[in-house]
C-alpha cells in the first residue's frame, strides 16, 4: 500500500532477490522478504508512526504504537506480495523488475499466495485484537483498494490508476492517527489528504523518467497516456494542493508556528522546483531531481508530525 508504491521506483526487493540466488534456508528467507517490497514497507512504517505521533502530541503509548505498526506492516506486506503475483506479466517487461523472484519463478505463485494469506491474516488479527476494530477496518480498506481497485483494475486500464493507488498509500498515516484517537477528525483528514497529494508529484516524476519502460510494458501511466508536458503541469497542480493542505493543518489545532514555518518553506521550494520543470529542457533529469526532493518533503513532513505538536 503506498506511494511508496504507486511509487514503482523501489528496487530493493530485486536487489535482495539477486543476492539470494544461491541455495540454503537463509537465501530462501531473503527471497520471501523481497516479495514484501522492503522499501515500500519502510516508507509505510514511517508514515504510520508519524500519524500516531501527530495524534499523541508528545504523550506516547509505546505498546499501542508497536501493535499498530506491526499489524499495519503485516497487512501492507501481504498487499505487496499479492501485487508481485499480479504484476508478473508487467514486471518481466521492465528492466528494473524482471529479476523479481515472482518473475523468475524462484518463489512459485502458490507459495507466494500462501505467504500473503499468512501475513494478511496475522496483521488483521493484530489490528483487530491488539489495536482496535476501527484500525483493522482501515487496514482492510487499504488492502482492498491497493490489491483490487489499483492492482487488478485501474493500474492496467486507466491513467487515473495512480490516484486510486494513492488512497491506499495514505492509509497508514490514518491508521496510526486513529489508533490513538479512536475516531476520525479534521486533523486525521488533513494528514490523510497531505499523504495522498504528496504521492502524485512523487510518482508522476517517476512516470516521466521511466516513461519508456512503462510504455513498453503497456502500463497507461500519465506520461504515456497524456504526454510529458501535461504530466509536468499536473505535478505543479498537486504540489500546490499539497502546500495548501500542509498549511491547513494548523487550523485544526495540534501544531503551531514552527510546523507552519517549516512546512511553508519546504512547500514553497517544492513549488519553485515544479515551476522550473515547466521550462526544463532535460525532462528526465528534472524529474529525477523533483523525485529526490519529494523524499525530503515526506521525511520532513513526518518529522513535523512527530515534533510539531510539542513545539511552539
Amino acid at each position: 500500500m503506498s506511494s511508496l508504491e504507486p511509487s514503482p521506483l523501489d528496487g530493493t526487493d530485486v536487489a535482495i532477490a539477486v543476492r539470494a540466488q544461491g541455495a540454503g534456508p537463509l537465501n530462501n528467507v531473503a527471497r520471501y522478504i523481497s516479495l514484501t517490497k522492503p522499501r515500500v514497507l519502510a516508507g509505510n512504517v514511517l508514515t504510520t508512526i508519524a500519524g500516531f505521533a501527530l495524534a499523541s502530541a508528545g504523550v506516547f503509548d509505546f505498546a499501542a504504537l508497536g501493535w499498530v505498526t506491526l499489524g499495519t506492516t503485516l497487512v501492507i506486506a501481504a498487499a505487496c506480495v499479492v501485487n508481485n503475483i499480479l504484476d508478473r506479466d508487467i514486471d518481466q517487461s521492465m528492466a528494473r523488475t524482471k529479476k523479481r523472484v515472482s518473475v523468475t519463478g524462484a518463489i512459485s505463485a502458490r507459495a507466494a499466495t500462501i505467504f500473503a494469506i499468512l501475513l494478511g491474516v496475522s496483521g488483521l488479527l493484530v489490528l483487530l485484537f491488539l489495536s482496535s476494530p476501527l484500525v483493522a477496518a482501515i487496514g482492510v480498506a487499504g488492502f482492498l483498494v491497493y490489491v483490487v481497485l489499483y492492482g487488478m483494475w485501474t493500474k492496467r486500464m486507466s491513467v487515473h490508476g495512480t490516484l486510486v493507488g494513492s488512497i491506499s498509500g495514505a492509509i497508514p498515516v490514518l491508521a496510526g492517527y486513529v489508533a490513538v484517537t479512536g475516531a476520525f477528525d479534521g486533523t486525521a483528514l488533513i494528514a490523510f489528504l497531505m499523504m495522498f497529494l504528496w504521492q502524485e508529484p512523487e510518482f508522476y516524476s517517476i512516470a516521466i523518467y521511466r516513461r519508456d519502460e512503462y510504455k513498453a510494458a503497456g502500463v497507461p501511466v500519465i506520461s504515456v497516456s497524456r504526454g510529458i508536458e501535461h504530466t509536468k503541469r499536473q505535478i505543479l497542480l498537486y504540489t500546490v494542493l499539497f502546500a495548501a493542505s500542509a498549511l491547513a493543518l494548523p487550523l485544526f489545532g495540534g501544531v503551531g508556528i514552527t510546523y507552519t514555518v517549516v512546512m511553508g518553506i519546504v512547500s514553497l521550494v517544492w513549488i519553485v522546483i515544479a515551476i522550473r520543470g515547466l521550462r526544463a529542457t532535460d525532462d528526465a533529469q528534472w524529474a529525477r531531481g523533483n523525485f529526490r526532493y519529494s523524499l525530503w518533503v515526506v521525511l520532513i513532513m513526518c518529522a513535523m508530525f512527530a515534533i510539531g505538536p510539542v513545539l511552539p
